[in-house]
């Protein structure tokens, strides 16, 4: 998956339609997030983990087309099943983890399989994912906090 290094900024926003429904615009796209009626929500859209996924899923697709019209492969399909659960474990407490299931379709021989599988630890949102992140905020111009 090509890096595009002009990447517009993803802006998320209370829609007031709900306690945690986000209005989420990315270029011309628009998308809704919210939580599982389990969780206070309304269910009106994907959980926040769910897009994480949903990334390293498409991310993952795209790098094994990518891959593979480059090589010539006979790859005819790609499908990602993606979860996230916290576990246990020794002397670091729980941790999340990712479970990532890729199903290839396509006369491909145990070699190529094997190598897809290979080139699909090195797609961009997998690799940030196993980094170490630094996220830096701040507060926009103009607010101010209640004082009183």
């Amino acid at each position: 998956m090509a890096q595009d290094k002009h990447h517009q900024p993803v802006i998320v926003s209370e829609n007031g339609r709900g306690p945690y429904q986000q209005a989420i615009q990315v270029g011309r796209h628009r998308l809704v997030a919210d939580e599982p009626v389990a969780m206070g929500g309304a269910d009106a859209g994907p959980a926040p983990f769910d897009f994480l996924l949903a990334s390293l899923g498409a991310c993952t697709s795209i790098t094994l087309r990518m891959y593979a019209e480059r090589k010539k492969l006979p790859l005819t399909g790609v499908s990602v099943e993606l979860a996230h659960d916290r576990i246990e474990m020794e002397g670091h407490g729980k941790v999340d983890r990712i479970s990532r299931t890729i199903t290839l379709e396509g006369d491909l021989t145990a070699e190529q399989r094997s190598g897809l599988l290979a080139i699909a630890k090195k797609c961009p949102m997998y690799r940030t994912l196993q980094s170490d992140i630094r996220i830096d905020s701040v507060l926009a111009a103009g607010c101010s906090t209640a004082t009183g």
